[in-house]
């Protein structure tokens, strides 16, 4: 079966909370550490490129309260703050994506450098300057956007371009769902579910089954859920058995509970990658998908969430047992997530616990019921020391030759 994984290896530093960062991910992994250790930054960190990407560079600073709120506040006082990626395309090329912004007076901020190389396509960008590119003519850089978003109306980097902005992380609301909604032309579910009812109606008839089974097990009595238009407008409607009746009753978005909605919301984020491969959805990122479901469902959302795996990558933050309490489960798609005095450490759990794990002497669950799910300290400790790959690096990663004549902005 081909592996799922678009990222394979994210390196941040001063993001937030975070001072250094260095993990590889599986393609299904968890982000499990108690409430404010730092889960939900790493998962930001990711869909800061997104929203880079799709809106601007200036509404991601902007929407996460300014570029000093982004870059890690510390006694060193970091003016800037660097996001780096290991990533394969679903052609199977790998690649390496970075990108470093500092801030400026008065809350400014410029994008400092940034660098893209895979297969035999590269650029290198300094500040306001296109170094050095693969490609004969290259669009100009200017400082307050990704150079990404230039290149991407060059056939060469639009397949990055197109992975990195496809990326989806969900928070839903199920007051925003119940509500009625828009038609929306997108084909990506929105953060908060807003498109919920566009989405799902774009769906192939076996996904849209498989939802609902899904659906089924988690809430008893469901046997569907369609769109119904109203003017306008639409909404979600389900059929649930009711008692005394022999066929099921409708019940419209506003009749149906928060968990009911939001398990909903779950799965259509998670089975929204089966849209052909110019709509893919290469990454999905929950954040505590177990929140208002009961715990004898948890074992059926890890199913749903490995089924979803095997086509698209699955980012879970959780501190929920009950969805981790499975002797099957890899230990090495755990991540765990520590704070000591504001700093964020991630890291692959500590050998001490994976020992126990693989021994089957208890199940992840079981170590965090105990607290015992600790970032390994000599990965931290690596991390700490680990520098974004300049381009040099990534030429030799990549076994890409750039001789002599190699292609500089002031040639083209």
């Amino acid at each position: 079966m081909k592996d799922s994984t678009f990222i394979k290896r994210v390196i941040l530093k001063n993001y937030k909370s975070i001072a250094a960062c260095d993990v590889q991910l599986q393609p299904l992994t968890f982000l499990v550490g108690r409430n404010g250790s730092g889960k939900s930054n790493f998962l930001d960190a990711l869909r800061f490129v997104s929203d880079a990407l799709n809106y601007s560079l200036e509404h991601a600073i902007r929407d996460r309260g300014g570029i000093n709120d982004v870059r890690r506040r510390s006694r060193g006082h970091p003016n800037h703050f660097s996001i780096g990626f290991a990533f394969t395309l679903p052609n199977s090329a790998m690649g390496h994506y970075n990108f470093s912004i500092g801030s400026r007076p008065h809350g400014g901020y410029e994008v400092q450098s940034e660098t893209c190389i895979f297969q035999k396509q590269f650029f290198h960008v300094n500040k306001d300057s296109v170094v050095t590119t693969s490609v004969k003519a290259a669009p100009a850089a200017i400082t307050d956007r990704l150079y990404l978003v230039n290149a991407s109306g060059l056939p060469e980097f639009r397949p990055v371009y197109d992975a990195f902005s496809r990326m989806g992380f969900y928070n839903f609301n199920p007051d925003i769902i119940r509500d009625l909604q828009a038609p929306d032309p997108r084909d990506v579910l929105a953060r908060d579910g807003s498109n919920l009812t566009s989405v799902l109606n774009q769906l192939s008839i076996s996904v849209k089954k498989d939802i609902e089974e899904y659906l089924a097990l988690v809430v008893p009595g469901v046997h569907s859920v369609d769109v119904e238009k109203f003017g306008i407008k639409e909404t979600l409607e389900f059929r649930q058995d009711v008692a005394g009746d022999k066929y099921p009753w409708r019940f419209l978005a506003n009749n149906m509970s928060d968990g009911t909605l939001r398990v909903l919301g779950i799965l259509v984020a998670l089975f929204q990658e089966d849209q052909g491969a110019q709509k893919r959805v290469p990454l999905v990122g929950i954040e505590e998908p177990e929140t208002a479901l009961h715990p004898a469902a948890a074992g059926i959302l890890l199913d749903g969430l490995r089924d979803a795996a095997h086509k698209t990558q699955v980012i879970i933050t959780s501190h929920s047992p009950d969805l981790l309490d499975n002797k099957d489960l890899d230990v090495d798609s755990i991540l765990a997530v520590e704070a000591h005095a504001g700093n964020t450490a991630i890291a692959r759990v500590d050998e001490a616990s994976r020992s126990v794990v693989r021994d089957c002497l208890f199940t992840t669950g079981e170590l965090l019921r105990l607290d015992q799910l600790q970032p390994d300290p000599a990965s931290v400790a690596a991390a700490a020391k680990t520098k974004q790959l300049t381009f040099t690096d990534f030429l030799k990663n990549e076994n890409v030759r750039v001789d002599k004549k190699k292609r500089r902005t002031d040639d083209l």
